[in-house]
């Protein structure tokens, strides 16, 4: 498990207020719930778009697909989605969700001490948002 700095045990992890929407590029997600340690969302990746290569320095990652079809790819090897295709993604793993014909909706179980869109390192993006 990676160290973590003091400050980063200071400041405050903003909490999603449940069920709202957060519009992206590649579609949406929202929060379903969250308590000490975990966090669930739901994605929905649009039809033919797909969200940044990505990592977390601070959490682990389970995902479930709910609908649609698409590609899930972590640390080099890819899954083809499906409803009930699951992906384990463990802290510091390279990943990202591809949409294919259809949309694809994935829930999210972040598991981990400071859960925050802010632990995204974006390796890639297709929409020009900073990358590492």
């Amino acid at each position: 498990m990676a160290e973590t700095s003091p400050e980063l045990h200071q400041k405050p992890s903003p909490r999603l207020h449940l069920n709202e929407r957060i519009e992206r590029p590649w579609g949406w997600f929202e929060s379903l719930g969250s308590g000490e340690g975990y966090q669930v969302k739901r994605l929905l990746v649009r039809a033919g778009n797909r969200i940044s290569l990505q990592r977390h320095q601070h959490r682990s990652e389970h995902w479930v697909v709910v609908s649609g079809d698409g590609w899930l790819d972590c640390d080099g090897s890819g899954t083809p989605a499906e409803a009930g295709t699951c992906l384990a993604i463990p802290q510091g793993a390279v990943h990202r969700a591809s949409a294919g014909a259809q949309d694809l909706l994935i829930v999210e179980v972040q598991h981990g001490r400071w859960l925050s869109e802010d632990d995204i390192e974006r390796l890639s993006d297709d929409y020009g948002r900073t990358v590492a």
